[in-house]
């Protein structure tokens, strides 16, 4: 299975059955979250109700990989943060794509504005 980064909002659509579920349920396979990305999934899914403990329970059961971040991923994740922030990509959405791009593979979000930026990072939209 080849190798894909998913963000947080991947991750959810899978976790809630959105559209594009289908497609990030078929990359779960060789998949990775930073993170990074992790804490932003079970805090959305605390938000939305879900006890702490059931929300990280539910975000291993999917299987996606975690990435520890390092000083390397810190360091790109702030020097894409900073060439993309007026675009709105927010911390975490660098943390992903820095990730992607340390990896050399692509990152599968639900967040069109992905597709117009010029990172050296395929991006899998979901829908």
């Amino acid at each position: 299975m080849a190798e894909t980064v998913m963000d947080s909002s991947a991750v959810l659509a899978s976790i809630r059955g959105e559209p594009g579920a289908d497609l990030v349920n078929a990359a779960l396979a060789g998949a990775f979250i930073s993170a990074i990305n992790l804490a932003e999934v079970v805090s959305k899914l605390i938000l939305g109700g879900i006890p702490n403990i059931e929300a990280a329970a539910i975000v291993r059961r999917i299987g996606v990989q975690l990435v520890e971040t390092d000083e390397e991923q810190a360091l790109a994740a702030s020097l894409i943060h900073a060439k993309t922030r007026s675009a709105g990509i927010s911390i975490g959405d660098a943390f992903c794509l820095a990730l992607g791009k340390l990896r050399g593979c692509p990152v599968m979000t639900a967040d069109r504005a992905w597709k117009t930026l010029d990172l050296g990072v395929e991006v899998t939209l979901i829908r």
